[in-house]
């Protein structure tokens, strides 16, 4: 099974502090030594970085340690293989274009059966999550050919995720850069950071960071 972080922040906002903790569960205090990805919004932007190493030897994952993520809107990965070989092409997040926006997907569990796309959307790798990704896709495009708003992409999005949960389980994050969508059939973490902010501590890295100094009463 995989792991899956994603945020979702008012204002842009440095996700390395929880970066460094899950690249650490990637081969060094977790077993999920089978590739990572991070996914991060620059306004309409997406920038993608993968590699199929485990997270904690991955060179790649020290540069984005460095490197100045402040972001809106984030999905982060680390895998342990079930389905596909171990390879960047397996490596998620995944992305497509639907109605001139990126769209990124990342998926937690094993779907037994399902079964490639022929339709417009394809996988270009073999894993079961880039299948149901495009599918999910498909049925978006299928239902509306142009954008329409949340309030109608939603049900969309809630049907076809519990017929991919009838597969197997099903967990999965979902945005198209201005909303994360999160999908859970069986554990979902979550925490809430608002005012008044405080220090927080890595579980899994020597981290330290003090909210306080780094944000502003607003930032949620």
């Amino acid at each position: 099974m995989c792991e899956l972080l994603g945020m979702s922040a008012n204002v842009p906002t440095d996700i390395v502090f929880s970066f460094t903790g899950l690249m650490q569960r990637g081969g060094r205090t977790g077993p999920h030594r089978d590739g990572w990805g991070i996914g991060f919004y620059e306004g309409r932007g997406l920038r993608l970085f993968q590699d199929p190493r485990a997270s904690s030897e991955s060179e790649v994952a020290q540069l984005v340690q460095r490197y100045p993520i402040k972001s809106e809107v984030v999905i982060g990965h680390i895998r342990q293989a079930n389905v596909g070989q171990v390879s960047l092409v397996n490596t998620h997040p995944f992305s497509r274009e639907l109605w001139g926006r990126n769209w990124c997907f990342a998926h937690n569990g094993q779907l037994a059966g399902l079964q490639g796309s022929t339709s417009f959307y394809r996988p270009v790798g073999e894993t079961d999550s880039e299948a149901a990704f495009c599918d999910l896709l498909n049925r978006v495009r299928r239902a509306f050919p142009e954008p329409v708003s949340v309030e109608m992409l939603l049900p969309v999005l809630v049907a076809a995720c519990a017929s991919y949960r009838q597969l197997g389980v099903f967990n999965c994050l979902l945005s198209d850069g201005d909303w994360l969508f999160s999908f859970c059939s069986t554990k979902l973490a979550h925490i809430t950071r608002r005012a008044p902010f405080g220090p927080a501590q890595l579980k899994d890295a020597d981290l330290k960071v003090d909210f306080h100094s780094e944000t502003t009463p607003n930032d949620v």
